[in-house]
């Protein structure tokens, strides 16, 4: 039984892929970049986001945080409000912390953005720490993340911490912080990916995940 439990945000807990593809796409096309299906971009969902700009764009650093700034221009007025909460996670999340559940957020989306992203969905409530990177990209990697808000929330045994999330990312990060990790199926990595990435479990959707956690 793992009684401090991570989430990412982006693909777990949350469907972001209209408000953030729409807002790549706007940035790409101040570089004359002109994608005409949003469905194109879902490879941004989960990554950090300068890092993705350079490798599947070719952008330089330079460029990439260009490209972040005009990515921001639409993603705060419209972009973070194009999203949609998973079936049964709101569910889930109020069941975990009634339960006595340390819930902890460790995304690498700008905290000041997930705290408005919980919010807005009244889920912000059920988290006892809320880690995310910096605006100016500190921070963003995975296991930075979630070292992070396990200090944040003074967890010390990791033996009793999970990380649940649904990119590679999240697995590795896990691991390199000797958390045990879950995967979920229904976000943006395949199972091909979480697997090769060593995740302990996987989840097809949130009422497996809540048998997981609850097993």
């Amino acid at each position: 039984m793992k009684t401090t439990i991570l989430f990412d945000l982006d693909g777990t807990i949350t469907d972001p892929k209209i408000g953030i593809t729409k807002s790549v796409q706007y940035a790409l096309e101040h570089f004359g970049i002109h994608i005409k299906d949003p469905d194109e971009l879902c490879h941004f969902i989960g990554p950090p986001l300068r890092e993705s700009f350079m490798e599947f764009y070719g952008l330089s650093p330079g460029q990439a945080e260009l490209a972040t700034a005009k990515y921001r221009e639409r993603f705060v007025v419209t972009g973070i409000y194009e999203n949609e909460i998973y079936d049964g996670m709101a569910d889930l999340l109020k069941n975990l912390n009634s339960s006595g559940k340390t819930l902890l957020l460790a995304t690498s989306k700008p905290a000041v953005f997930a705290e408005r992203v919980l919010s807005h969905f009244n889920i912000d409530k059920y988290f006892s720490f809320i880690g995310g990177s910096e605006l100016n990209g500190e921070r963003s990697d995975k296991l930075e993340v979630i070292t992070y808000a396990l200090e944040n929330a003074a967890v010390k045994d990791t033996e009793k911490c999970v990380m649940i999330g649904d990119r590679k990312y999240d697995i590795i990060g896990a691991r390199a912080a000797g958390v045990s990790n879950i995967g979920v199926l229904y976000g943006y990595g395949d199972q091909n990916e979480l697997e090769e990435a060593g995740a302990d479990y996987l989840a097809r959707d949130v009422a497996e995940l809540g048998r997981l956690l609850n097993g």
